[in-house]
């Protein structure tokens, strides 16, 4: 491990306008570690752009890291310490085709990055590339922490494993905090703690489950039991839900929600739902929550349309122009995001512990050994330990069961480039089982067809 001050960092997907700039931001108040962040990106005019963008956020605020753009990933990789990676796989057109083109076969996806026909298709153009990538890593940072942030989640973090069995790394997602910050003002809501007294990392939560569709079996504040108080909660906001945890009301934000559906998961199925009402009611029944775009505005959340996705690109575009050129400023500030928290214990300046997703080595014991889950992990110097869950309600493991069997099935599927075998595992899907196999077959052929591209090798249909 180089010096704490001296530190390298490789981007990849480092032209990001998203997690890159969080990533930005937050390390303009780091003060304890230092070094020099590698932008890799095949788009390497954003990464230039994020370049200039990064050196003048440390330079106006007395930051300590340095920003380069470097076109070659080997270069970009060599002797990092930690590894990010943050992509889109492949381009806006084809996500249209995941989200919308099912559309035609009565299947409606809020997100459409995770499960359900568009996640599952996502997959299969996914896996190649982090197969290269996780190839890339063993070739030129072997010893290097790998923090991906990339959608499908579970199935790139499994996908590094089953490349590179020996990789450090971890899947890093946010979902969990949102949560926590619900139960936080549902205290304030209560009355039993006064608003801004609480932080969310005085929330303690025990988190299991996989990625998107994950649940806190146990959650406390101090002394009391969270549970009750959620309980009591739910029963009294279930019918016109709560956006007392969010900035942005439903209704004019395709990210928010009212969070209905994380109300009626834990009447069903007695734990708390810790993620956003849009990535759990993929992983339902369509019945329950998306059958119709008209029923998932009754449980108050929206489909995000890839047109907004688009729109927002060319917003974001002018806004990095505009922020180097000096006509806006950045502001920076602390995301909450935990990235910089992971590497500072990872280095040895403390201890952490916080959700991670990483192969399943008995932290969750009835769920299949090797497959990605999403638990808490203790984060020491150059080590991540899973802490150990109780096993989940019955009901409430066969469907997440389910699922972990089509993403073990999607991505075996995929490093054998068997799109007859990718196939057999979208019939599975919740979403697809209502179609006629002669209907998923050609909405299955028709995405693949547009989505993957031929030079991923991929057998015939």
């Amino acid at each position: 491990m180089n010096d704490i001050h001296n530190l390298k960092i490789s981007y990849i997907g480092g032209g990001s306008r998203n997690w890159a700039w969080v990533f930005i931001k937050d390390l303009a108040f780091e003060k304890d570690i230092a070094g020099t962040i590698y932008l890799y990106d095949i788009d390497a005019e954003s990464a230039r752009a994020n370049e200039a963008l990064g050196n003048k956020v440390m330079a106006e605020n007395g930051g300590r890291w340095r920003f380069v753009a470097e076109p070659s990933l080997p270069k970009a990789l060599s002797g990092s310490d930690f590894v990010f990676i943050s992509i889109l796989p492949g381009d806006f057109e084809q996500m249209a085709v995941d989200v919308h083109l099912p559309e035609k076969y009565g299947i409606y996806q809020s997100v459409g990055d995770t499960v359900g026909a568009g996640g599952l298709v996502r997959a299969l153009r996914t896996v190649p590339m982090f197969e290269e990538i996780a190839r890339a890593v063993k070739k030129d940072a072997p010893d290097a922490w790998v923090l991906n942030y990339t959608n499908p989640m579970t199935i790139c973090t499994r996908t590094l494993y089953k490349t590179f069995p020996a990789i450090k790394a971890f899947g890093c997602c946010h979902e969990v905090f949102g949560t926590q910050k619900i139960l936080k003002s549902i205290l304030e809501k209560e009355n039993i703690a006064k608003p801004g007294e609480v932080s969310r990392e005085e929330i303690i939560t025990n988190v299991t489950g996989i990625n998107h569709f994950t649940w806190i079996d146990h959650a406390s504040y101090k002394n009391i039991d969270l549970f009750p108080v959620y309980a009591r909660f739910v029963d009294a906001h279930a019918a016109e839900g709560f956006e007392g945890g969010g900035d942005d009301n439903w209704l004019n934000s395709f990210f928010a929600s009212a969070e209905r559906v994380k109300f009626d998961l834990f009447r069903r199925f007695g734990l708390i739902a810790a993620a956003g009402d849009r990535h759990l009611a993929e992983f339902c029944p369509p019945s329950w929550y998306l059958k119709t775009p008209e029923l998932a505005r009754q449980w108050k959340f929206t489909l995000t349309p890839v047109s907004w996705r688009i729109e927002q690109r060319e917003m974001l575009k002018k806004k990095s122009a505009a922020y180097r050129n000096g006509t806006e400023k950045v502001v920076p500030e602390n995301s909450g995001e935990e990235g910089i928290r992971q590497i500072k214990a990872l280095l040895g300046l403390g201890t952490l512990v916080t959700n991670v997703n990483l192969p399943n080595s008995g932290q969750i014991p009835d769920f299949p050994a090797g497959a990605v889950v999403e638990t808490n992990a203790v984060f020491t110097r150059d080590a991540v330990r899973p802490v150990i869950t109780g096993a989940m309600p019955l009901p409430l493991a066969s469907l997440v069961l389910q699922h972990i069997t089509n993403q073990e099935g999607i991505t075996e599927a995929a490093m054998n480039r068997d799109l007859a075998a990718a196939f057999r595992v979208f019939l599975n899907d919740p979403q697809v089982r209502a179609l006629s196999r002669e209907d998923a077959f050609s909405l299955f052929k028709d995405m693949t067809a547009k989505t993957i591209p031929a030079s991923q090798g991929y057998s015939k249909l």
